[in-house]
């Protein structure tokens, strides 16, 4: 069974807990309306796809 995490392509919180930048190795922050893991340190927003962190600083927004 699908749960609603899934459904809506967000993340599993616990996932979100264990994460951390890959450059910087800070805490992210959950974007929900972008749909991203935001590292301030880095200045990066990391894309989340079908509900799956892309960690890659390559595939990472940089941040005004």
């Amino acid at each position: 069974m699908v749960d609603d995490t899934e459904r809506k392509g967000r993340p599993d919180p616990k996932l979100l807990e264990l994460l951390v930048c890959p450059l910087t190795k800070t805490v992210l922050s959950y974007d929900a309306d972008r749909n991203e893991l935001v590292s301030r340190a880095a200045r990066l927003a990391y894309p989340i796809r079908n509900g799956i962190p892309i960690m890659l600083p390559s595939e990472a927004r940089e941040l005004d």
